[in-house]
Order: structure tokens, then sequence, then C-alpha cells
């Protein structure tokens, strides 16, 4: 029988337990798939510890992002083949699936070809990461010249971010607590890299901008550290809050933006994918980019087997990694 992961209680990695348990043939609008490997996500981790906006209902199944092999048809799927590799988008509900598995039925509605090319673990990196940072692009708008500040740039979404910015010419600053880090985000495209703790952001930006400030900032932690994005922001900028991360209110920074004509909004990537017109353009934008190679997932890790997921969990939860973190089956 099929190994699952499962969780009975929300909290640490621990609470991730190995399940022998059936998988069954795939309903009409379903596929059955041999999981090959999974990305990790922060959203997974806070809903396996109970901090995300949708509560499980336990025993909970886990993971909605990575790759695998088809192995069986529903009766109404003609658009996928068995023994195709195919990428599981992150496009559904918290453990109404979970492919933190070695089988899973995924509906095929949230499933793509795997793109020509690429590893099984770089395929399992692609789709969150760039649906989420393509904020930047669809709705910021973000062109020649334009500077736009990417704090937790280390993660995942910050590198696609920094990716996406340099593809269409635009200045990329990465942010993070300390220089630590510095090198490796020069090393995966960063313009400009400023250590939170160690200077002054807004000052800094207003300096590598020539003081015009950033067209956009695009921020998974939130809290106070916002007042001092908003500061940095130039007229009529925008200021993402995507995440977070920091566990703390996230308050508007009213004179900064009135001063400026600036705006504050939030975002999710389902604001694209619950759109199918946004979704194809983003899509065949994401394609374009990773076969000419201005996009190329960065992975920090790859663990493996179904056994390593709290390990990697836990390296998840570190900050320690530059990128994605994979764990192969």
């Amino acid at each position: 029988m099929p190994k699952t992961i499962r969780f009975h209680s929300t909290g640490a990695p621990e609470v991730l337990a190995i399940e022998d348990l059936p998988v069954g043939e795939p309903g009409p609008e379903e596929v059955r798939i041999k999981v090959e490997a999974v990305g990790l996500n922060r959203s997974e981790a806070m809903y396996r510890s109970g901090r995300y906006p949708t509560q499980p209902a336990l025993p909970s199944r886990i993971g909605y992002e990575g790759v695998g092999i088809v192995t069986a048809l529903g009766s109404n799927v003609t658009q996928f083949a068995v023994g195709e590799r195919v990428c599981v988008l992150p496009m559904i509900q918290q453990g109404d699936y979970g492919i933190w598995a070695e089988e899973a039925l995924v509906p095929a509605r949230i499933l793509l070809p795997c793109p020509p090319g690429l590893s099984p673990e770089q395929a399992a990196a692609i789709w969150m990461q760039y649906l989420t940072a393509f904020a930047i692009i669809e709705v910021a708008n973000v062109g020649i010249g334009d500077a736009v500040i990417i704090p937790a740039a280390s993660s995942s979404v910050g590198i696609a971010a920094i990716q996406l910015a340099n593809w269409a010419g635009a200045i990329s600053i990465a942010a993070t607590r300390t220089s630590d880090k510095a090198a490796a985000l020069k090393a995966v495209g960063a313009a400009h890299v400023i250590a939170t703790e160690e200077e002054d952001l807004a000052a800094r930006v207003m300096e590598i901008t020539g003081g015009k400030g950033a067209r956009c900032a695009f921020d998974p932690v939130g809290g106070p550290y916002v007042e001092t994005l908003a500061r940095a922001l130039a007229e009529r900028g925008i200021l993402f809050v995507y995440g977070g991360l920091s566990g703390q209110p996230t308050p508007y920074p009213h004179w900064p933006m009135a001063m400026k004509g600036a705006s504050m909004r939030g975002w999710v990537a389902s604001e694209i994918w619950n759109h199918p017109h946004r979704f194809n353009a983003a899509r065949d934008r994401i394609l374009l980019g990773l076969a000419g190679g201005q996009l190329s997932p960065v992975i920090a890790k790859v663990f493996e087997g179904l056994e390593s997921l709290p390990e990697a969990n836990r390296y998840l939860e570190s900050n320690a990694q530059v990128g994605k973190v994979v764990v192969r089956f």
C-alpha cells in the first residue's frame, strides 16, 4: 500500500506521520500520479502548524506543489496520457488533496505538462514562486529602470521576483536581515543587496535610485517594517504584502503613502489562477522565460525520501536556505 504523509494534530514538523493508505481509482475529473518530487512552501508549514487562515480538518493530508508521472486517468480526462510527467500546481485548498505521498489523486485542472529540459526537482519548484512573484509584472508593470525592493529575498519567491524584475529591465534590490547572504543573492542575480539590520533601507534605496524611490516593494513579512518600506517607495509606488512572516500586526503607513500617492495592497497567487485569462497569460510568460533562460528555479537543497519531510520542513523554517527546498521520492 502506498505511503502517505498525514498529521493528526497541528504543531512542529514532528507531527508529520507516514501512514499506509489506499489511493484508489481517480474520479471522473481526477488523475492518479506517482509522485517524483515536491517543492515545500511556507504556506504548507503554516497550515501544518495551525497558523494558516484555513484550519485543517484532522487528520489532514498535506502538500500541493510537485511533479509526478500519470498512472491512471479519470473517465472525463482527455488532455493527459498515462506515463506523462506533469506538474501539480497549488491551485486547491490545502487539505483537500495531498501529494506528500508515494501516489496521489489530484484534479486534472491543476496539472500542466512538465516543461521540457527540467529535472523533476526543478519542475517541482516553478509554479508557486513565479505565479506569486508575477504581481510585480502584472500589477506593478515594472519596466526598464524601475526599482523593485524584495524583502526575504533568499526565499524561492524572492529569487523568482529578482529574476522577473531583471527580465523586465528593472533594478532588483534584495533585502535581507544581515549581509551573510549578500554574496549568494548577488550570485542569483540581485543588482543590489541591502542588509536591513545593518543599514537604513530607505536611505539606501534613495541612493540607488537617485532619489526617485522604488516602483514597488514585494513583502512577505508584514509587521511594523512596512513603515520603512513605504518611505522607500517612489511617487505612486505600490507596497505589496503577500505574507505575514513577522507574526505582528501590519499597520497602514498613512503619511508616507499619502504624501506620495502610493498604495498598499494584499496579494496571493490565487488572484491570478482564479481568473483563466490572467492565468493563461502568466503561464505563457513563465514558460517563455523558462525556455529562454531568463527564469531558472534555484534549488537550495534536495532531501531524499518521504521520511525526510520533517527534516526538510525544519530546514525550510530555519531561514538558512537560498532558493527552493525540494524533497525527492
